[in-house]
């Protein structure tokens, strides 16, 4: 599959225009630094006037940490996700949600995906970090237990991840990145915040259908480098 610039409509770049505009107006303070750092730096090819070209955030990454973006039609079979993490390939939709749905969606459209994901994987932590997330899923595809784990690890840091700067909760996963209600419940600090314990994140369980009630906080992305570093050594 490829992305058909084509075959976007006035309202697809309205839409773009309207979530992107409103979150970067939203997240100066509320999210974590590094993201902020990255998606300054993707001005060039990520920004509110034009939908995002894979093309040119391919020639991007060429040039930084390596990922290319790889189409997809929606949720893939899980061995093909973590395979394709670690060829370091992030997958991403091509459409985007319709003007009566910015703010709930029950998949992840392409602004979830770009705006949400994308500029820390230009960031050389995040990007080992999911790099080596994706070879120590597909080292452990056949075992159910493990990727069980994995998925809530995934979840409570790539997609619903905070970490604790001066003092302050930010923001940094993408899910929450990407809402605008979401970003704002944490920073009303309307949650739940535990320390980022992987052993207690392996057994947490949580439901897609609501904005999260529990965050795990980080200190450091290295915390989460690290952890990885370490099972990958050890059990790839």
């Amino acid at each position: 599959m490829q992305q058909e610039m084509n075959n976007y409509t006035t309202e697809d770049l309205w839409v773009w225009k309207t979530l992107f505009e409103r979150q970067v107006k939203n997240i100066p303070n509320k999210a974590s630094s590094l993201y902020l750092k990255a998606l300054n730096e993707m001005e060039p090819v990520l920004n509110a006037d034009e939908i995002p070209d894979f093309n040119k955030l391919n020639a991007f990454f060429e040039n930084t940490t390596g990922w290319q973006i790889e189409v997809v039609p929606g949720l893939i079979e899980v061995e093909d996700f973590f395979r394709l993490l670690a060829e370091k390939k992030f997958c991403s939709s091509t459409w985007l949600r319709d003007k009566n749905s910015l703010d709930y969606l029950e998949e992840p459209d392409m602004f979830h995906d770009i705006f949400g994901h994308i500029p820390l994987l230009s960031q050389p932590v995040f990007s080992n970090f999911v790099h080596k997330f994706g070879k120590l899923g597909l080292a452990h595809i056949h075992d159910k237990e493990k990727l069980l784990e994995l998925q809530r690890l995934y979840w409570f840091t790539i997609e619903f991840g905070v970490i604790q700067e001066k003092g302050k909760i930010k923001s940094y996963g993408a899910g929450i990145l990407s809402s605008y209600g979401e970003t704002n419940q944490i920073d009303e600090g309307k949650a739940n915040f535990l320390v980022f314990n992987e052993a207690e994140v392996f057994q947490k369980v949580f439901r897609t259908d609501i904005m999260q009630e529990d965050y795990f906080v980080i200190s450091n992305f290295n915390e989460l480098l690290n952890c990885m570093q370490t099972k990958v050594e050890t059990q790839v």
